[in-house]
């Protein structure tokens, strides 16, 4: 069954329109647009600004209930990126399969009511605590995916190939034994998942070679030929790029610019600490850098370069990585700050064409988002799925401001959230604010945080 969705005013590719109605097919794919449209016939009006749904390019599901409980100072003091990981590492063997659902499934209710529609699961809480495989090799992978279905939200699983513990073929961590695989492994969780995702055009599928310290050239090598999305941490770390130097020779970004066919189909998560030249490059190779912002200041990563980076024409987008922050307003707060704090200066994301960082921002994270996740979202066009985010133009964060203005005034005023109504692949999932199960999702959510914490 067809839907047609009546917009008082949408943001379109080709800038702000007035009273846009939007149709959909059944199966969740915009077939029309079009402005000025009279309102007879429509079967949802939204009177706020309608937005495209944001994808959100980097997840670890999991870390969502860790969220708030690793910031107490460990006892070796001089806390960093290292220590949370042992936190991490020691967190995550409590999880069974049905909390690994359970919190996926709260992740996304949260997501979808700030606006993300589409998500990215870097998928590497494969096994059993021991390391043993499950029964069903992809029993992980199956409770994310069943996750997404019950929320609605988008969903591009990117299972995760996870063998050593360093540069290259440093032993592994104890820690990370539920994560690792041999190739062979990886790539019978890799054909499970595609098995589950099949046609559903909600969903796709990608690969995550984790990072330099994971995996081997080798094994780049064997699965560099993938038709999707390959995503891959790089960078996050000045550690990470000493060790890399002192490994090969090259700083991370270099090396995957140097060994690994980085086009279009490449996502390079954090990429904080790249030097001009990797800057340049990574611009020029058409990749996508994967910034998470709040986690990365959780962290404490550092900064991206993102003037430069803009300057050479790179693409970028946002992901809520360990979901310190669940909101693309807060990403997006995040990037543009923590700019203009290094570097004493404001509105650092515009140009002459668009003074409004909001849109700057938001136009930037679209392209990237989609490009990443591999699915036909991030605009409302025909051909496009019919993900849309209403802004309440009466909340008061937004009262009184529309267009680009209005942008600005969601992401850089108040904390509450303005979003009123989302829906994704034609199917509303937020009312008035709330995911339409929010309410159970929470209970269950509730349920396994008292198991894990006990």
């Amino acid at each position: 069954m067809s839907k047609t969705f009546l917009a008082s005013a949408a943001l379109l590719p080709q800038g702000w329109a007035r009273d846009v109605l939007i149709e959909a097919d059944a199966a969740g794919f915009i077939t029309a647009v079009t402005p000025d449209a009279a309102p007879l016939g429509a079967t949802r009006r939204l009177s706020g600004a309608v937005v495209p749904g944001v994808p959100n390019l980097h997840s670890h599901a999991f870390q969502r209930a860790m969220a708030g409980g690793a910031e107490r100072r460990s006892p070796m003091g001089q806390d960093s990126f290292w220590t949370w990981r042992e936190t991490m590492y020691r967190f995550v063997g409590r999880f069974a399969p049905e909390d690994a659902e359970a919190v996926a499934a709260q992740l996304h209710v949260e997501l979808l009511e700030h606006g993300f529609t589409g998500l990215c699961e870097f998928h590497y809480l494969h096994h059993q605590p021991d390391g043993t495989p499950y029964a069903d090799r992809a029993e992980m992978a199956l409770r994310n995916i069943a996750a997404a279905r019950r929320t609605g939200i988008g969903l591009t699983m990117l299972p995760s190939l996870y063998r050593h513990g360093g540069i290259f073929g440093v032993a592994p961590h104890d820690g990370q034994r539920r994560f690792l695989n041999d190739l062979d492994g990886f790539l019978a969780i890799v054909e499970a998942t595609r098995a589950a995702i099949g046609a559903d055009p909600q969903m796709a599928l990608g690969l995550a070679p984790h990072s330099l310290r994971a995996v081997t050239p080798e094994m780049l090598r064997a699965i560099q030929d993938f038709a999707g999305p390959i995503h891959i941490h790089a960078a996050e770390q000045p550690k990470e790029v000493a060790e890399c130097l002192a490994a090969t020779g090259a700083r991370p970004v270099q090396w995957l610019l140097d060994h690994a066919p980085l086009d279009a189909r490449w996502v390079l998560i954090h990429a904080t600490h790249m030097d001009a030249g990797e800057i340049s490059g990574l611009a020029r190779s058409g990749a996508v850098a994967g910034l998470c912002p709040t986690t990365e200041a959780s962290l404490g990563d550092g900064i991206f370069a993102l003037p430069a980076y803009l300057a050479a024409g790179g693409r970028f987008g946002i992901g809520t990585d360990s979901h310190v922050g669940t909101a693309p307003r807060e990403e997006l707060r995040q990037i543009e700050t923590s700019q203009r704090l290094r570097d004493n200066s404001r509105s650092v994301a515009t140009a002459d064409q668009n003074p409004h960082p909001g849109r700057t921002l938001l136009d930037a994270v679209l392209v990237g988002g989609a490009q990443a996740s591999g699915r036909p979202i991030g605009a409302l066009a025909p051909g496009m799925r019919a993900d849309l985010v209403e802004l309440d133009a009466q909340h008061p964060t937004l009262l009184g401001r529309d267009g680009d203005a209005l942008l600005d005034a969601w992401v850089f005023s108040g904390q509450s959230n303005p979003v009123r109504t989302v829906i994704v692949g034609g199917r509303v999932v937020v009312e008035a604010g709330r995911h339409i199960d929010a309410m159970t999702i929470r209970d269950q959510f509730g349920a396994a945080m008292r198991r894990l914490l006990a």
